[in-house]
Protein backbone atom coordinates (compact mmCIF):
# COMPACT_ATOMS: atom_id res chain seq x y z
CA UNK A 1 0.00 0.00 0.00
CA UNK A 2 1.40 3.39 -0.97
CA UNK A 3 0.85 6.53 1.03
CA UNK A 4 0.38 9.66 -1.01
CA UNK A 5 1.48 12.81 0.74
CA UNK A 6 0.10 16.09 -0.49
CA UNK A 7 0.62 19.34 1.34
CA UNK A 8 -0.09 22.95 0.59
CA UNK A 9 1.66 26.08 1.74
CA UNK A 10 -0.34 29.17 2.38
CA UNK A 11 1.88 32.18 2.84
CA UNK A 12 1.58 35.90 3.06
CA UNK A 13 4.39 38.16 1.95
CA UNK A 14 4.83 41.64 3.37
CA UNK A 15 7.68 43.29 1.48
CA UNK A 16 7.92 46.92 0.50
CA UNK A 17 10.29 48.51 -1.97
CA UNK A 18 12.39 50.17 0.74
CA UNK A 19 12.41 47.84 3.72
CA UNK A 20 12.83 44.19 4.51
CA UNK A 21 9.74 42.14 5.15
CA UNK A 22 8.47 38.97 6.78
CA UNK A 23 7.12 35.90 5.06
CA UNK A 24 4.72 33.89 7.21
CA UNK A 25 2.70 30.87 6.37
CA UNK A 26 1.26 27.54 7.36
CA UNK A 27 1.95 24.12 5.86
CA UNK A 28 -1.11 21.88 5.66
CA UNK A 29 -1.30 18.13 5.15
CA UNK A 30 -4.10 17.02 2.81
CA UNK A 31 -5.58 13.55 3.01
CA UNK A 32 -5.45 10.86 5.64
CA UNK A 33 -2.25 10.96 7.63
CA UNK A 34 -0.75 7.67 8.77
CA UNK A 35 -0.87 7.07 12.51
CA UNK A 36 2.32 8.01 14.36
CA UNK A 37 4.48 5.01 15.19
CA UNK A 38 6.56 4.62 18.34
CA UNK A 39 10.29 4.27 17.83
CA UNK A 40 11.70 0.87 18.72
CA UNK A 41 14.48 1.84 21.09
CA UNK A 42 17.13 -0.44 22.51
CA UNK A 43 16.75 -1.32 26.19
CA UNK A 44 19.64 1.01 27.01
CA UNK A 45 17.87 3.94 25.35
CA UNK A 46 14.40 3.00 26.56
CA UNK A 47 15.63 3.31 30.14
CA UNK A 48 16.79 6.90 29.53
CA UNK A 49 13.35 8.29 28.83
CA UNK A 50 10.12 8.10 30.77
CA UNK A 51 8.04 8.75 27.64
CA UNK A 52 7.52 6.90 24.39
CA UNK A 53 9.32 8.58 21.50
CA UNK A 54 7.30 8.70 18.30
CA UNK A 55 8.75 8.71 14.79
CA UNK A 56 9.20 12.25 13.50
CA UNK A 57 9.32 11.25 9.82
CA UNK A 58 5.85 12.72 9.36
CA UNK A 59 4.34 14.86 12.12
CA UNK A 60 0.75 15.93 11.39
CA UNK A 61 -1.19 17.89 14.00
CA UNK A 62 -4.84 18.60 13.14
CA UNK A 63 -3.95 18.83 9.44
CA UNK A 64 -0.84 20.98 10.06
CA UNK A 65 2.58 19.64 9.07
CA UNK A 66 5.50 20.11 11.48
CA UNK A 67 9.24 19.88 10.73
CA UNK A 68 9.04 21.26 7.19
CA UNK A 69 12.09 23.28 6.13
CA UNK A 70 10.86 26.29 4.13
CA UNK A 71 13.28 28.64 2.36
CA UNK A 72 13.49 31.49 -0.10
CA UNK A 73 15.50 31.00 -3.29
CA UNK A 74 17.72 34.00 -2.62
CA UNK A 75 20.59 34.49 -5.08
CA UNK A 76 22.97 36.44 -2.83
CA UNK A 77 25.26 35.52 0.03
CA UNK A 78 24.89 36.84 3.56
CA UNK A 79 27.59 36.51 6.22
CA UNK A 80 26.73 33.77 8.73
CA UNK A 81 25.78 34.76 12.27
CA UNK A 82 28.17 34.23 15.18
CA UNK A 83 25.55 32.17 17.04
CA UNK A 84 25.51 28.36 16.92
CA UNK A 85 22.78 26.10 15.63
CA UNK A 86 22.31 23.37 18.23
CA UNK A 87 21.36 19.72 17.81
CA UNK A 88 21.12 17.72 21.03
CA UNK A 89 20.92 13.99 21.67
CA UNK A 90 18.30 13.47 24.37
CA UNK A 91 16.86 10.06 25.22
CA UNK A 92 18.42 8.61 22.06
CA UNK A 93 16.69 11.00 19.66
CA UNK A 94 17.99 14.15 17.99
CA UNK A 95 16.38 17.42 18.98
CA UNK A 96 15.37 19.21 16.89
CA UNK A 97 14.53 16.81 14.09
CA UNK A 98 15.01 19.45 11.34
CA UNK A 99 17.28 22.52 11.26
CA UNK A 100 18.51 25.10 8.80
CA UNK A 101 22.00 26.56 9.04
CA UNK A 102 24.08 29.01 7.04
CA UNK A 103 27.26 27.94 5.30
CA UNK A 104 30.13 28.79 7.64
CA UNK A 105 27.93 28.91 10.76
CA UNK A 106 28.90 26.62 13.63
CA UNK A 107 26.80 23.57 14.39
CA UNK A 108 27.02 22.64 18.07
CA UNK A 109 26.22 18.98 18.64
CA UNK A 110 25.45 18.06 22.24
CA UNK A 111 25.20 14.73 23.98
CA UNK A 112 22.80 15.03 26.93
CA UNK A 113 22.67 11.24 27.23
CA UNK A 114 24.93 9.28 29.60
CA UNK A 115 25.81 6.84 26.79
CA UNK A 116 27.87 6.62 23.59
CA UNK A 117 26.57 8.07 20.33
CA UNK A 118 28.36 8.23 16.98
CA UNK A 119 27.49 11.25 14.84
CA UNK A 120 27.74 10.76 11.08
CA UNK A 121 26.72 13.42 8.55
CA UNK A 122 25.57 12.35 5.09
CA UNK A 123 26.02 15.38 2.79
CA UNK A 124 26.66 15.10 -0.93
CA UNK A 125 28.31 18.53 -1.40
CA UNK A 126 29.94 19.31 1.95
CA UNK A 127 32.64 17.33 3.70
CA UNK A 128 31.18 14.56 5.86
CA UNK A 129 32.04 14.10 9.52
CA UNK A 130 31.89 10.92 11.57
CA UNK A 131 32.90 10.96 15.23
CA UNK A 132 32.10 9.23 18.49
CA UNK A 133 30.62 11.05 21.45
CA UNK A 134 31.03 8.89 24.54
CA UNK A 135 29.13 9.89 27.67
CA UNK A 136 32.04 12.07 28.85
CA UNK A 137 32.07 14.12 25.61
CA UNK A 138 29.18 16.57 25.94
CA UNK A 139 29.81 18.91 22.97
CA UNK A 140 31.43 18.88 19.54
CA UNK A 141 31.39 21.55 16.82
CA UNK A 142 31.18 21.22 13.06
CA UNK A 143 30.70 23.48 10.01
CA UNK A 144 29.42 23.15 6.49
CA UNK A 145 31.14 25.38 3.93
CA UNK A 146 28.70 25.23 1.00
CA UNK A 147 24.95 25.52 0.54
CA UNK A 148 23.29 22.15 0.13
CA UNK A 149 19.81 20.65 -0.10
CA UNK A 150 18.65 18.93 3.08
CA UNK A 151 20.56 15.82 4.13
CA UNK A 152 20.56 13.83 7.32
CA UNK A 153 22.86 13.33 10.27
CA UNK A 154 22.58 9.93 11.89
CA UNK A 155 23.87 7.99 14.86
CA UNK A 156 25.76 4.87 13.79
CA UNK A 157 25.11 3.27 17.20
CA UNK A 158 21.33 3.86 17.25
CA UNK A 159 19.95 3.51 13.69
CA UNK A 160 16.59 5.24 14.37
CA UNK A 161 18.36 8.51 15.25
CA UNK A 162 18.27 11.05 12.39
CA UNK A 163 18.22 14.81 12.14
CA UNK A 164 17.79 16.69 8.86
CA UNK A 165 19.93 19.73 7.96
CA UNK A 166 19.60 22.25 5.11
CA UNK A 167 22.59 24.53 4.46
CA UNK A 168 22.04 27.99 2.94
CA UNK A 169 24.09 31.01 1.82
CA UNK A 170 21.53 33.27 3.53
CA UNK A 171 19.30 33.37 6.62
CA UNK A 172 15.96 33.29 4.78
CA UNK A 173 14.64 29.93 5.96
CA UNK A 174 12.50 28.51 8.75
CA UNK A 175 11.18 25.21 10.09
CA UNK A 176 7.47 24.79 10.70
CA UNK A 177 6.38 24.39 14.31
CA UNK A 178 3.95 21.77 15.66
CA UNK A 179 1.06 23.84 14.24
CA UNK A 180 2.61 24.00 10.75
CA UNK A 181 3.46 27.72 11.10
CA UNK A 182 6.65 29.40 9.92
CA UNK A 183 8.04 32.92 9.76
CA UNK A 184 11.03 34.12 7.73
CA UNK A 185 12.20 37.52 8.99
CA UNK A 186 14.02 40.45 7.33
CA UNK A 187 13.67 39.25 3.74
CA UNK A 188 15.07 41.90 1.35
CA UNK A 189 12.68 43.49 -1.17
CA UNK A 190 12.23 41.39 -4.28
CA UNK A 191 10.31 38.56 -5.91
CA UNK A 192 11.19 35.07 -4.72
CA UNK A 193 10.20 31.46 -5.01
Amino acid sequence: MKNIIVFTITSFTFITLTTAGTITGNVKFTGGAPKPKPLKLSAECGNLSKKTHMSESLVVNNGNLANVLVWVNYKGKVAPPKTNVVIDQIGCVYSPHVVGIQAGQELLIKNSDPILHNIHSMPKVNKSFNFAMPAVVKEKKAKFDKSEAPFYIKCDVHPWMKSWVGVFDHPYFAVTDINGNFSIENVPPGTYE
